[in-house]
């Protein structure tokens, strides 16, 4: 039901700083469609001048008439309804209460072994990289870099040897650290991958061909600070300005016309685009892996939470890359793959053209550099914002591994057009790269 919100803004209870961010009992979530141009610079000047968490978009200037709005409102703000300036603006309360949501997704006993239908912390994730290696000899563990806070960065590969020239297919998830659906994903991914490669003549043939290469939590310093500390955390934990304040958002960070728009240079930001281009050591460590082997990635995957959309490069532009008839054309297929499980519906589009405009994307920067297929997926319609409940991960990640691996098998017969083979017991050996970051404090 529609209610109406009466928004004020009496600075004198208002003042922007005196609430924080930080997740409290009572938050809310708003859903609002502002009608009128009038109400568009009344909820951009709102959301400018009071502390108020931007959930979509994320900057006030893409608020737009008829396009949602999903804001969260911290509990001192909820009870305002009346003040000498009023505008009467439709809303209704898309989460009642964040925090509730937030505990309903913490996990309550470890069972055992595994659960990839529950949220994991960094811990259990190190332990899970542990298992894989103890069930699958063909795992190995390689240096990749450090983090802000002291981190050995690993990527482990499984590989099975072959004398055929490989490509690579690049998969990343956890970027922003709040969008827990997204490691959850690369987790069932994995899972998924290793159990039926044997039974699944797809899989089995982009297996003799390609080498997988997964990160299943990139931002790994603001997931361990999302469950420690603050749930709704999106950077990473990098130190400014004498740390008075934290935080680089890293799909900013990229060097893809980086620092030109849809960035702020305010580093308490949620969009702060950091110092530079790879300045942070997570961006640099990815880009540098990724920058060697670029002439064997055929195609880059990156997962976030929380729309419906397959989004193509770019962000930074509207004038589309020079294969943007064929990325269109094949993120219609694994939508398409994708609505057949649950009937859940994504959009296609560029990012600058179904979203906002933006710079510094992960994204962009693979197709830059060379990698011809180049793709976000922002998982889950919304309902439950960066807060997905556990019970819809199983739902989630069936219906996204059909639209991923439809693109992987695209890419597949395109390079390989020639390397079908029969699939005998002795031809279906594992053959997956799989890099994943892992970190370990050092003392």
């Amino acid at each position: 039901m529609w209610l109406f919100l009466v928004i004020i803004f009496s600075l004198g209870m208002l003042i922007a700083g005196k609430l924080s961010l930080k997740l409290q009992d009572g938050d809310q979530v708003l859903h609002i469609v502002p009608e009128t141009f009038q109400q568009v610079q009344h909820l951009q000047h709102l959301c400018s001048t009071l502390v108020l968490d931007l959930w979509k978009p994320l900057l006030p200037e893409d608020i737009w008439a008829g396009e949602d709005l999903h804001i969260r409102v911290p509990a001192p703000l909820v009870e305002v309804k009346d003040s000498s300036d009023q505008h009467m603006i439709s809303y209704k309360v898309l989460i009642p209460d964040v925090q509730e949501l937030v505990d309903q997704s913490m996990p309550r006993q470890v069972p055992e072994g595994y659960v990839y239908t529950q949220y994991h912390p960094m811990e259990e994730i190190y332990l899970w990289i542990t298992q894989i290696q103890k069930s699958h000899g063909l795992v190995t563990q390689h240096y990749l870099g450090k983090k802000i806070e002291n981190r050995t960065m690993y990527y482990l590969q499984i590989s099975q040897p072959s004398d055929k020239t490989k490509k690579i297919i690049w998969m990343d998830c956890g970027i922003h650290a709040r969008e827990w659906i997204s490691p959850a994903f690369c987790q069932w991914f994995v899972k998924e991958i290793l159990q039926n490669y044997k039974y699944d003549p797809k899989i089995s043939r982009f297996l003799q061909n390609l080498d997988l290469c997964v990160l299943p939590v990139d931002n790994i310093d603001g997931y361990i600070y999302s469950w420690e500390k603050d749930r709704l955390w999106r950077k990473n934990r990098s130190p400014h300005m004498n740390g008075t304040c934290y935080g680089t958002d890293l799909n900013r960070n990229f060097n893809s016309s980086w620092g030109s728009i849809g960035v702020s240079y305010n580093c308490s930001s949620e969009i702060f685009c950091g110092s530079g281009p790879e300045s942070e050591p997570q961006t640099r460590a990815a880009a540098q892996f990724i920058e060697r082997k670029k002439s064997d990635i055929l195609c880059y995957l990156t997962i976030h939470s929380y729309r419906q959309y397959i989004l193509t490069p770019y962000g930074s532009t509207t004038k589309p890359p020079s294969n943007s008839e064929e990325l269109m054309r094949v993120a219609e297929k694994a939508a398409a793959a994708l609505m057949g499980k649950y009937r859940t519906s994504y959009e296609v589009a560029s990012t600058s053209l179904i979203l906002y405009s933006n710079s510094g994307f992960s994204r962009d920067w693979a197709h830059m550099i060379g990698i011809p297929f180049s793709y976000t997926f922002e998982l889950d319609k919304g309902t439950h914002g960066f807060v997905l409940p556990p019970d819809q991960i199983q739902h989630t990640c069936e219906e996204t591994i059909l639209s991923v691996t439809t693109i992987i098998n695209y890419v597949d017969q395109k390079y390989f057009p020639g390397r079908a083979v029969m699939l005998t017991s002795g031809s279906l050996g594992l053959s997956i790269c799989l890099n994943v970051v892992l970190t370990r404090t050092v003392s």
